[in-house]
């Protein structure tokens, strides 16, 4: 599972769009392409996003949810918690100086 959350970040779109979900969470596509667009200029297709946000979705880093005919995209940072709780543990007092 690791390996699919650093593959993810990996790519400067696909943490892009981590960031726009960061910054306004349950967003559909549209909303993602256009925000893309606007503050980043990037010029990519739906179909290019959508693949982008299948991978994120893979790692887990983004839940979908349907509402409708919509389909939201929401943030899931435990992906990134398990990771970070892996290598920086509190440290152990016979460790401190």
């Amino acid at each position: 599972m690791a390996e699919d959350v650093f593959k993810a970040l990996a790519d400067p779109t696909r943490r892009r769009i981590l960031d726009e979900l960061v910054e306004r969470n349950g967003q559909t596509l549209f909303e993602i392409c256009t925000r893309l667009v606007t503050k980043h200029g990037l010029g990519l297709s739906r179909q290019a996003i959508s693949q982008h946000l299948a991978v994120l979705e893979t790692a887990g880093l983004v839940l979908t949810r349907r509402q409708g005919r919509y389909k939201f995209h929401d943030l899931n940072t435990e992906p990134l918690e398990h990771i970070v709780s892996r290598w920086l543990r509190p440290r152990a007092p016979e460790d401190t100086p």
